[in-house]
């Protein structure tokens, strides 16, 4: 996801309620910047973020924005993280008709 300190405490958090409504556990959570045995950082990875988000408010300043991946292990059945995924990337950028901006640009892997 492409976002500033404040944005990444929006998901952490809608993450921990959405698992917590189905009764998942998170066994651990990490915000990643690189890849393991790697030297690619995701702001290379997710370039196209930063992209879209200067598309999305032209003139405006990124700020403290950066290319992370929030990674989330869960405890639960495969129908639980199914059920968590979807509310989870709904909630992100919900869907419609009409043009709209995500609060977060964002990529789910």
């Amino acid at each position: 996801m492409y976002t500033d300190e404040q944005g990444l405490a929006w998901v952490r958090e809608l993450v921990d309620r959405t698992a917590g409504f189905r009764s998942a556990r998170i066994v651990k959570a990490d915000v990643a910047r690189t890849y393991p045995d790697s030297d690619l950082t995701t702001a290379e990875m997710y370039d196209f973020l930063a992209e879209q988000w200067a598309f999305e408010h032209p003139g405006q300043s990124s700020g403290e924005r950066e290319a992370v991946e929030l990674r989330v292990h869960l405890a639960c059945s495969l129908r639980a993280w199914r059920a968590i995924r979807k509310e989870v990337i709904k909630t992100l950028c919900p869907e419609g008709m009409a043009p709209h901006t995500c609060r977060v640009p964002w990529f789910a892997a």
